[in-house]
């Protein structure tokens, strides 16, 4: 395709000379290309620009979605080309772009495989896009997005314009208060890697008559996927990793929520995330079935029949979330291994072997507390954080210890911070271990929480209580 070739002959030519400028020039050039609008004349030759697939390929679409994509930025694809590289590429070929796209001879490439370990120690498949295609999707995204927004649930709350987990939460514990606490907790096994193509096109065809814009979402789906530089068909599923997987994924389980809706159920579904409400165990085990026989005869969909239970509230995982009885309400908790995780990042973030110093390792592990605490705020938080407060303190001050390492060291240190010479080498001459000591007054009384916290690490409970957020 002559679009391909010439992308393929730019990177060549043009690229190399590109990405040797320094950095103020790249800087300089990056700010010239934020304000161009791309303006080259698009060779008709009698296609209709009109319809859905003209308003997807517009300058000023295709504008918005580039700037997402920037804002997101994320991995390259197969083809190697980054995020920054994108405007030089559009600049050049932008007008061959959508001339592609309006004729039917734009072709995505295959997404690049890309797995990560799931809680259960399995993979989840991710397939990247090259940085065209997701600006591509996006602008289908933008479009689409009105078309299917209102015919989907309220009781969905994945992937949509201002919805998300904490209202999610919310719906659940509405549910639970008003007596419904059983709950079937159902399990799709593999959805993206399972979703019937054709089945999906024939619901996406319902809503979008614009048959180049069915053409096109039918084109990534069978775009294919390269796994260890080896190309691979994808006759089946979506493609997990790309702004349109989300949106697709909710068409395809919007037959599953009308369903649900239409059986009168209580029910709250996250993309392939979803929990069913009822008063009795009877009850659950019946929708279970029913709704588990639905999935698989009429979304051709696979159920996990072993990980799908009916159960009681407390024995549920929603969204790293569990519920409890607090008095004549639901109460909301942060679950288990939710909070296991969560020491999981945190000694990622304090451990000797990670290679950075005091200032990057301070940085690195107040972003991840703020964005923790920011995601289970709405959860009865208090007493879990404190403890947890508690655990990374020692795992802090083990930090400290390791890297003073020589007792020498540790005697300077500790005269530094006011402990008299005598029992400060004492102290240094110690042979107990790191994690004893990190909780020893060797360490509580030079690095106290306060010490801590002027050095620049913040604390769980703080941030809730500096925020006015957490419950």
């Amino acid at each position: 395709m002559k679009f391909t070739q010439d992308f393929a002959e730019y990177r060549q030519l043009h690229m190399e000379d590109y990405l040797k400028e320094n950095t103020v020039e790249q800087e300089g050039k990056a700010e010239v290309y934020r304000s161009l609008e791309m303006n080259e004349r698009i060779d008709t030759n009698s296609i209709t620009v009109q319809g859905l697939l003209g308003d997807i390929i517009s300058v000023e679409n295709l504008n918005e979605a580039r700037k997402r994509v920037k804002k997101n930025r994320g991995s390259h694809g197969i083809d190697g080309m980054r995020v920054s590289e994108m405007d030089a590429f559009m600049l050049e070929h932008g007008g061959e772009l959508r001339n592609a796209l309006l004729n039917g001879k734009y072709k995505p490439h295959p997404v690049r495989r890309v797995e990560i370990p799931k809680d259960d120690g399995s993979k989840r498949k991710l397939g990247i896009p090259t940085v065209v295609d997701r600006m591509v999707q996006q602008a289908m995204v933008i479009k689409l997005t009105p078309l299917f927004e209102p015919q989907f649930s309220e009781n969905s709350f994945g992937y949509r314009p201002g919805r998300s987990a904490h209202g999610a939460i919310r719906r659940c514990k509405e549910y639970l208060d008003d007596g419904y606490k059983w709950v079937v907790d159902m399990d799709l096994e593999k959805f993206f890697d399972t979703v019937n193509q054709s089945r999906l096109i024939q619901i996406i065809s319902d809503t979008v008559k614009d048959s180049r814009v069915v053409s096109l979402i039918h084109k990534y789906l069978k775009a294919g996927v390269v796994v260890e530089q080896k190309f691979e068909k994808t006759d089946l599923g979506v493609p997990q990793g790309g702004p349109l997987s989300p949106l697709l994924s909710n068409i395809m389980l919007n037959r599953l929520d009308s369903e649900l809706g239409q059986r009168g159920l209580r029910f709250v579904r996250y993309a392939d995330d979803l929990v069913i409400f009822v008063k009795t165990r009877k009850a659950a085990n019946r929708v279970k079935e029913s709704v588990s026989n639905f999935i698989e005869r009429e979304l051709n969909l696979k159920v996990n029949r072993d990980k799908t239970q009916a159960v009681y509230m407390n024995k549920v995982k929603f969204l790293g979330f569990s519920f409890y009885q607090k008095k004549k309400k639901a109460g909301v908790r942060i679950h288990p291994k939710s909070l296991q995780k969560l020491k999981v990042k945190i000694k990622e973030r304090t451990g000797r072997s990670d290679g950075v110093g005091e200032t990057a390792r301070i940085k690195r592990l107040n972003a991840m507390l703020r964005g923790w605490v920011n995601y289970y705020r709405i959860a009865d938080v208090k007493s879990a954080l404190e403890k947890i407060d508690q655990w990374m303190r020692r795992r802090i001050r083990m930090w400290y210890w390791k890297q003073w390492k020589r007792v020498r060291t540790r005697l300077k240190k500790l005269m530094l911070y006011g402990i008299p010479r005598p029992k400060a080498w004492e102290y240094a001459d110690t042979r107990k271990g790191y994690w004893r000591i990190s909780n020893s007054p060797i360490l509580a009384k030079t690095l106290t929480n306060e010490e801590l916290e002027l050095k620049g690490y913040m604390s769980f409970s703080k941030q809730c209580q500096r925020t006015k957020l957490c419950l």
